[in-house]
């Protein structure tokens, strides 16, 4: 059965998308711990992170740093916290969350977000990863 992340892949189910390639994809988490909180997943469906292949995983970071870089650019924050835990869905992925603090990245901790917020950020980290952004992150 698909898990919800292919779903959203697929289009099956509407996901704030941010960014993609061939391989992988980023989207707005919809329970987000903070504002602009962003999985970055494989599109190939695979459920623990650390069974991807050397070349999955590799390609799974670098999108991500960019993701990254690209929130960075247009969300204020310290830092863009990254984390594994891979238990809610059985799809390997990475949370991306911008922090001001340690107490900000808490897994079972969301905010609520609205709907047109979601699409205003969703927006604006969408076109700052077009553009390159977040220099200081990307390669």
């Amino acid at each position: 059965m698909a898990s919800i992340f292919t779903k959203i892949i697929q289009r099956e189910i509407p996901g704030h998308i941010v960014a993609e390639t061939e391989d992988f994809i980023a989207f707005l988490d919809v329970r987000p711990m903070m504002e602009g909180h962003t999985l970055c997943i494989p599109k190939r469906e695979v459920d623990y992170y650390f069974d991807l292949t050397d070349a999955e995983f590799t390609g799974l970071n670098l999108f991500a740093k960019r993701v990254a870089g690209a929130m960075k650019e247009v969300i204020t924050c310290n830092r863009i916290a990254v984390g594994v835990l891979g238990l809610e869905v059985p799809h390997a992925h990475l949370h991306l969350v911008p922090v001001t603090g340690e107490g900000d990245f808490k897994f079972g901790k969301s905010i609520e977000v609205s709907a047109v917020r979601m699409k205003e950020l969703q927006d604006a980290i969408a076109t700052a990863y077009v553009r390159g952004g977040g220099n200081a992150y990307t390669s």
